[in-house]
């Protein structure tokens, strides 16, 4: 069942009926007792979609203005997201967690402790937060539970990035489902034919070009031999499942993210036969963004290679970050050469330059 899951996810980010089936299988994935989707936008109200057992204590909570109450939610603006998924008791403060009685008051009569969560941070400025919920006579999460957990985040990430700009309302056709993104995006058949693309991407001449046989590729070289494999991936030709490309800033343009979702099952319906869709977001400023988490949590990044990475923008040298980070110099490298691989970088410098042109425009 994990398997079929991340092409699961996709779908409920345009159909979002389907997402409390997700969740489900999310929680039984992780040994959980439930699980839920919280979307959280600084111009709106948060919105939330949750399997059975959980879902009314979220709608009391929500009725309560728990989001405004809850130290746990306060802190959760304040902190720095890890790029993984974490267990509650390992992350907030044990008098934050004792003291949200507006959730312990309903989760312990339904045999519920504590949560395991990953707060994703979107380029465009809101965030996710994929919550499971855990039993409590089987409180902490194994190593195994949140392995699974993390294989999954980049898919839920990049799902949530549809979901969060959808605010969880069905897209119904190509056209709608563009509009309502509201970020440039294009429509690929499985050969790669552009099918549809909106204005905002067309006027990115910068970033993107067309090539022959009507196909898409990405100015940047580096990027675009990224963009190419991520598109046999999802295309099933090649192995590599990275699918969210870095373009680097150019003269007066910031750092862009291009993401590549599938459209299976209804979400190919949606866009009319079309297999892949192409995002582009920008770095926008936003008191919800955190940096440099926002870049390495978007690229597919193990937990690791996320901590070595957030090392390394802080200026600290290769020695001393993976001692910080209790690996050895050499394994260091290794994760080092994936960032790469996963960052379109090729040295230390571009990668540092990559996260602090991000780190800038998140503080404007």
């Amino acid at each position: 069942m994990i398997a079929s899951l991340p092409d699961r996810i996709y779908e409920a980010a345009f159909v979002p009926e389907l997402w409390p089936g997700v969740l489900e299988e999310l929680s039984n994935v992780s040994n959980s007792a439930a699980a839920s989707l919280v979307l959280f936008d600084d111009r709106a109200s948060p919105k939330f979609i949750a399997t059975d057992l959980i879902a009314p204590v979220l709608e009391a909570f929500d009725s309560a203005n728990g989001w405004q109450k809850s130290e746990e939610v306060q802190l959760l603006f304040s902190m720095t997201p890890p790029s993984a998924f974490v267990y509650d008791a390992d992350y907030f403060p044990p008098e934050a967690l004792a003291s949200n009685h507006l959730r312990l008051d309903r989760t312990r009569p339904l045999g519920i402790g504590g949560q395991v969560g990953s707060f994703v941070v979107m380029p465009t400025g809101e965030m996710a937060l994929f919550s499971t919920e855990r039993w409590l006579e089987n409180n902490r999460p194994t190593a195994e539970d949140m392995e699974r957990l993390n294989a999954l985040r980049p898919h839920l990430a990049r799902a949530g990035l549809i979901a969060t700009r959808l605010g969880l309302e069905r897209a119904k056709d190509t056209v709608s489902a563009m509009e309502r993104i509201g970020l440039p995006a294009a429509v690929l058949s499985s050969t790669g034919l552009v099918l549809a693309a909106n204005a905002m991407l067309e006027a990115m001449a910068s970033v993107f070009r067309t090539v022959a046989f009507g196909g898409l590729a990405v100015g940047d070289a580096q990027s675009d031999l990224l963009f190419q494999q991520a598109v046999d991936s999802v295309r099933g030709r090649s192995a590599v499942s990275v699918r969210s490309i870095p373009v680097a800033a150019q003269d007066d343009r910031p750092p862009i993210i291009v993401h590549l979702v599938p459209l299976h099952r209804s979400a190919h319906d949606i866009f009319s036969g079309g297999d892949i869709l192409v995002v582009a977001t920008a770095v926008k400023a936003s008191s919800m963004v955190p940096s440099p988490t926002l870049l390495a949590g978007l690229f597919d990044l193990t937990p690791a290679e996320a901590r070595l990475a957030s090392a390394l923008s802080r200026g600290l040298a290769l020695k001393d970050a993976a001692a910080g980070s209790n690996i050895t110099v050499k394994t260091g490298r290794t994760y080092l050469e994936r960032i790469f691989a996963k960052t379109g970088t090729r040295r230390q410098s571009q990668l540092l330059a990559l996260l602090k042109s991000t780190e800038v425009l998140s503080r404007r």
